[in-house]
């Protein structure tokens, strides 16, 4: 947890420097700005769900991190963004313990082509307290498609692992999201996605979300429907079964 607060004291940080130089611009600032732009962001969560599943047993997260990203002009018309990201959160997986925090670091690229984003990025999930003969640390790559028709945006994913968490070997995840603006800046946001794993063992799901959010105060509220299609027997548990979380966030 300590971590954690880590991360969130040091985006907070960077980004208030950002800020201050917005207001007032010296040559220094000018010449730190050549490197990107900072962002941060912090979140309170009643549940932690990872495609659908709790990381935290049913209970409550407090999560934040912060990222970097750098436009560059590759070309007449057509820009392309580097970016960089920390991420954390706290974790149950009621194990005995091994693991309390989740660390995520993510980069890639990203461009838009005719109204088309795309975006490539690797991630490494780890968690510093667990052993590691349990596995738990694993990467991912991705590819990201989005497109906003103004009424409604809806985006795909593809992710993939060549050794998932707990050591499980291939896994695959496939994702579809669209969101709706609403009036009085609601938001309707609904997300499906299924994972597949190459290990017999391991049971393949679907996991699926609608949630409803809108700004106030300055802060994001967003209350979340989150289900997969695996059974107690399945999990061991009630950590895939259906639940309504609720999560208040503020970025930087």
């Amino acid at each position: 947890m300590k971590t954690v607060i880590a991360i969130i004291t040091a985006g907070v940080l960077v980004a208030s420097a950002a800020s201050a130089a917005e207001e007032k611009k010296d040559p220094v600032d000018e010449a730190l700005a050549g490197i990107g732009t900072f962002s941060a962001d912090v979140a309170v969560t009643t549940d932690y769900a990872f495609r659908g599943i709790s990381q935290t047993n049913e209970g409550p997260a407090l999560q934040g991190g912060f990222g970097w990203t750098k436009g560059f002009e590759v070309s007449k018309g057509q820009n392309v963004e580097l970016f960089a990201n920390i991420w954390g959160s706290n974790v149950d997986f009621s194990d005995g313990d091994k693991a309390h925090l989740e660390l995520d670091y993510s980069g890639g690229i990203r461009t838009e082509i005719s109204g088309l984003s795309i975006e490539a990025l690797a991630i490494y999930y780890s968690y510093p307290q667990a052993p590691g003969s349990v596995k738990y640390d694993f990467v991912e790559a991705g590819l990201n498609l989005g497109y906003d028709f103004k009424v409604v945006s809806v985006g795909a994913g593809f992710n993939w692992s060549p050794d998932y968490f707990g050591g499980i070997g291939d896994a695959y995840y496939l994702s579809g999201n669209v969101s709706v603006p609403l009036p009085a800046k609601f938001s309707l946001d609904g997300h499906f996605g299924a994972s597949i794993f190459s290990d017999s063992a391991a049971t393949d799901y679907i996991d699926w979300s609608v949630a409803i959010s809108r700004p106030v105060l300055g802060l994001d509220l967003s209350l979340a429907y989150v289900d997969t299609d695996l059974t107690k027997g399945d999990c061991g548990s009630g950590i895939c079964d259906a639940r309504v979380i609720f999560t208040v966030a503020k970025s930087f």
